[in-house]
């Protein structure tokens, strides 16, 4: 996290960084969106093609504020140095802001010293409406994607789980779905600030309406992924880092591994994280979709 300027405790108007985060066609916080152009939708920006800094601090007033920046370089710079436990002043200048956005799109756990409780500010005529983190009380979109980002991040222990259900007879039965087969109903993902909300404790299996096969949005969700590679979607929506491939479409998000199998979460099946096997498909389609995946530079 970054230190705020002492010199800048006089000025209400000075902001008091806090942290950051990347929007770029390869790294945006998904909880925007499924793809790039939405995740800049949501905060009112065009999708730049060299993307954008969102540097989220409050002000003398204590006000939350998200502030839009061109300069990309200067806000990579300060996430590495602090991910390594390392002080970054992390100053944008003026002339490099592009937007000041009341509110904070994700949950910000530190606060500046010396100012009020981090609140939002004093709307004025034709301000948008403040930035709210999702609510982890509900199920939608954003906590679907949420808990793909976070299957991605705890990638081993999911991974192990699904090993010992398989072989130990786990929750339900694998079964196979032409490439899909479920492994029960494992814990859902939980998110670390500063990122959004984790999502609500699972549903108990015997509370769940197993009426619907959830392995029907499962197949649906592998269809859209093959469209993808005759139809390129937006940008941002197949991405990988650090061998991990991530996908989303209208209603579900993929992790996975091209190497390996695959989960899949969907709107429909609230908390669900849907294991997929290397059936005599899987394997082609996850090595095409690592092929096209925008990826860091």
């Amino acid at each position: 996290m970054a230190g705020t300027d002492p010199i800048a405790e006089a000025d209400a108007d000075a902001l008091f960084v806090l942290t950051a985060a990347l929007l770029t066609p390869e790294r945006f916080p998904s909880v925007l969106g499924d793809d790039y152009p939405a995740a800049c939708a949501a905060l009112g920006l065009q999708p730049y093609a060299e993307g954008y800094g969102l540097v989220f601090g409050q002000d003398g007033h204590g006000a939350r504020w998200t502030v839009v920046v061109d300069d990309v370089s200067l806000v990579a710079v300060a996430i590495s140095s602090w991910d390594c436990g390392m002080a970054y002043d992390l100053s944008p200048d003026e002339t490099s802001v592009v937007a000041g956005l009341p509110g904070w799109p994700l949950p910000v756990a530190t606060v500046a010293p010396g100012v009020p409780a981090p609140h939002d500010p004093e709307p004025e005529e034709g301000d948008p409406a403040p930035l709210v983190p999702p609510s982890g009380e509900e199920w939608g979109p954003a906590q679907r994607r949420l808990g793909a980002d976070e299957v991605a991040l705890h990638w081993a222990a999911w991974r192990t789980r699904f090993d010992e259900e398989g072989t130990e007879g786990g929750p339900a039965a694998a079964r196979d779905t032409e490439t899909a087969a479920e492994s029960g109903s494992p814990t859902p993902p939980r998110a670390e600030a500063p990122q959004p909300a984790p999502a609500p404790a699972p549903t108990p299996p015997q509370d769940r309406d197993r009426a619907t096969d959830p392995y029907t949005g499962v197949r649906k969700a592998l269809g859209e992924l093959r469209g993808y590679l005759e139809e390129p979607p937006p940008v941002g929506r197949v991405r990988s880092a650090s061998g991990m491939l991530r996908a989303d479409g209208p209603g579900w998000s993929l992790v996975a591994r091209a190497d390996d199998m695959a989960f899949v979460l969907l709107d429909d099946f609230p908390r669900e994280v849907l294991p997929v096997t290397r059936g005599p498909q899987l394997p082609a389609l996850l090595e095409a979709l690592d092929a096209m995946a925008v990826r860091p530079s």
